[in-house]
Formats: structure tokens, sequence, C-alpha cells
């Protein structure tokens, strides 16, 4: 076979390659308005809220179920990533140089608000951070297909996108949005705090007063909603978030690692060998916490702080990062705030003033008298 033989054998092979994955991959479909699940939803839609029938049917008709999310969703990073690997996507040199460049951008309503609500303002910056690169990254897939995906075709968390497909349909009403056309994360998260719509409707606040919610472009408005967000679910304000910890006897491990609940207290974790750096009080409720490191199992208590972050998102693998992304982001700010203080500022540079003064007192003299105007064309 000659070489210009075997160049188009390639060719073909690669095309129909190309179209054998584009046949075996699982298409969008529109979501079928005659399944009871989804009839019963509209249904419900209209009885309990008042909505109109026939629009309801066009939301659902126009919605499509994708595999691709489904897909997303049986597999997120925080479920099958160690801590070491999961840690490592986040906690970078970039995303840290662009926290600090964020909060020096939005300094004053960052600090305002976070003061005002008793937040660390890191903290605020941390969770943005982590979930969408301080705004750059919101999601691609249309809200409404999102949860209308995972309500009617994922069955492991059906009954809660149900609930949130819901809240989206109110919010939509509510706000003049139009579902069509709002974006977010597969899981149907949206703006820059990457809120459901049930977040969005009871925790986001109007930060600049302006009588408007914008949860993409108005960091006011996003900086308050996180705050509130916390504060509702227990932040107290000063107390600590994490810190390591080793075993006494590794060997003889009888905590449970895993649990998102602040079951134990610093006395009850000493006791039964955790050894670590006691900040609090001895009744202080604390959280376990047990996690794969690149040599081995890694240990950490979380106090109540740590449990409230886990309230936005269930995983401690997120809420120790994004606890570790805000204090490197607040440190790093420090460093760069005490340089700008101890840099010497630079004069301006001032040109020579040139020496106008005449060496001579000028004649006085009379000005020309002024030209007659000239008349008019005829």
């Amino acid at each position: 076979m000659n070489r210009r033989s075997l160049s188009t054998v390639k060719f073909v092979a690669v095309v129909l390659g190309t179209l054998a994955a584009c046949w075996l991959a699982p298409a969008a479909l529109a979501m079928d308005n005659t399944r009871e699940d989804v009839r019963s939803f509209s249904t419900e839609m209209v009885s309990k809220h008042g909505f109109d029938q026939a629009w309801i049917d066009t939301m659902l008709l126009s919605a499509t179920s994708q595999p691709a999310i489904i897909e997303a969703m049986s597999k997120p990073a925080e479920r099958t990533k160690p801590w070491f690997e999961y840690r490592a996507r986040f906690i970078t040199e970039r995303r840290i140089r662009e926290g600090v460049a964020f909060w020096q951008a939005n300094r004053e309503p960052l600090e305002r608000i976070a003061a005002e609500r008793g937040i660390p303002p890191e903290t605020i910056v941390g969770i943005v951070g982590v979930e969408t690169f301080y705004g750059t990254i919101t999601g691609k897939y249309r809200v409404l297909d999102a949860l209308a995906t995972l309500a009617f075709d994922y069955p492991p968390r059906a009954p809660y996108f149900r609930a949130e497909l819901e809240e989206f349909l109110l919010l939509a009403r509510e706000h003049g949005m139009d579902p069509l056309v709002v974006t977010g994360s597969y899981a149907g998260a949206m703006g820059a705090p990457q809120f459901m719509p049930r977040s969005v409707r009871a925790y986001a606040r109007d930060g600049d007063g302006n009588g408007r919610i914008d949860l993409w472009t108005t960091w006011p408005d996003v900086f308050a909603s996180v705050a509130n967000f916390l504060k509702f679910h227990g932040w107290v304000t000063g107390e600590p978030v994490v810190v390591p910890a080793t075993l006494f006897d590794p060997d003889n491990v009888i905590l449970d690692g895993s649990k998102l609940a602040t079951q134990e207290t610093v006395d009850s974790l000493q006791h039964k060998g955790v050894e670590f750096e006691a900040l609090l009080p001895e009744t202080a409720p604390t959280m376990f916490v047990a996690v794969r490191g690149p040599l081995g199992p890694a240990y950490y208590v979380g106090y109540k702080n740590l449990w409230v972050i886990t309230r936005y998102n269930r995983s401690a693998l997120y809420a120790m990062t994004v606890n570790e992304l805000a204090v490197a982001v607040r440190n790093a700010l420090a460093q760069a705030d005490a340089a700008a203080a101890t840099t010497p500022a630079v004069p301006p540079v001032v040109p020579p003033v040139e020496n106008t003064t005449p060496t001579s007192t000028p004649a006085t003299t009379t000005p020309p008298p002024a030209p007659s105007p000239s008349p008019p064309t005829p």
C-alpha cells in the first residue's frame, strides 16, 4: 500500500471513529409531558402556586433531559477524590493571587458587609473562590434543564431536585427572570456564590441598597448573601474553624471521621485520644474529621464554624478547602499591604520652571484698534 492510500485509510478511520462516538453518545431529550411524574408536577404548580397551566407546560416541554448532567452528578470531585487531590485543585498560587486581587478590587463593600454581619471577609472570598473562581466560572447549563433532568431522571435525589425546580419557577416569577435563559452549574446552582434556587429565595440579600438582587455581577449583593447564609446557619463570630490533630494511638481509631455533625466536644475528643490545639473551652462542640493525605490518613478537629461551612456544601473536604484558601488569601493580602506600606513613595518628577521674569520693563504699548467689521455681502 502506497503512502497516499495509507493516509486515505487513516483519514477515513478518524472520520468513522468520530461519527461512531457521536452516534453512541447519549442524546439530550425533550421532557415528556405525558409522563406521570411530569404531569403531577405540572398540576401541583398550578393548584399550589396559581401558575398558568399553558405556561408551565411550555416550560417543561422546553426543558431537555441531558445525560451529561446525570454523569457529572454521579461523580462530584468532593465525593470521588481523596483530600490531597481535591485540595490541590483549589489551593494554587494562581487562585491565591487572584483572590488577593479580587479582595483589593472590592475592598470597601467586602470588608464593610463582612463587619456588619460578623463574618470574616476571607471566608466570603474563600467560598466565592472555590465555587466560581471569583465569579469567572458560573456554569454553562440552563438551570431549567439541570433541575428538570435531576428531578425526573435521577432517582437517587429526585425529591430534592423536584423541590428545587419548584423554587426556581417561583423565583423566576417573583423576579421577572426568563427560565429559558438562566444558566448555572450541572446541579442548577446559580451566580457567583452558586446558590440553589431555594437558597436564593431564602438567603439572598440586596447588598448595595438598589432594591434588586443580582448574584452574577453585583458584588455587594453576593457578599451580603453569602454572609447572610453563614450567619443564618450559626456562624460564631471570632471563633476558629479547624485545627490539625493527631491520634494518641493511630492503630485504635474509635471515632467516625466522616460524619458532618458536631457530636463531640473539646473534652470528649481529648479523652478519646485526639491531640489538638484546644482553642475553645472544654464544652465547645467539635467534629472529628479523617481524610486521605498523600502519605496516609490525616486528622483534623473542626469547630462549629467548620460545620457551618458544610451547610453550603455537604462535604468536609469542601469546607476545609474553603477555609485554607481563605487563610492563604488573607495572609497574602497582609503581605501585600505590608509591602505597600514600607515601600517609599517615589516623588513625582517636576520639570524645571522656566525663568519668565523679563530682564527689563517692557514699554507700555497701545494695542492696535480692532478691525472694522466687513460689510454684509449684497
